[in-house]
């Protein structure tokens, strides 16, 4: 099995990116390489499964590829866009007590 095996679904979402989502931090041409990339990875780890799973899957920040086994000898592949917003705000990357910022009492006017 090669990421050619599922040039269909590539094009289908590379097209879809270039349309569809605005990433700054990875033009459409990045995509491309880092979704053959990401597919090359998924089909490792479907063929390296345990016995009774039915996935093989790679992420990155932006994508998802998920490979399912299904009735034919070729799996099912599946793209998704990771989609984030640079507006959210963002947590702490470790989690503050609530001591460590006490509420003040309202005030009486």
């Amino acid at each position: 099995m090669t990421p050619d095996d599922f040039r269909e679904e590539m094009t289908k979402a590379t097209r879809a990116y270039d349309r569809y989502v605005v990433n700054l931090e990875k033009p459409t041409d990045d995509f491309e390489r880092a979704l053959e990339s990401l597919v090359t990875k998924a089909i490792r780890a479907y063929e390296s499964r345990g016995p009774n799973m039915r996935h093989g899957i790679a992420l990155d920040k932006h994508v998802t590829v998920i490979l399912s086994q299904a009735d034919t000898p070729r799996p099912l592949c599946g793209i998704y866009f990771n989609l984030h917003s640079p507006y959210a705000k963002r947590l702490p990357k470790t989690p503050q007590s609530l001591d460590a910022h006490p509420q003040q009492p309202p005030h009486d006017a």
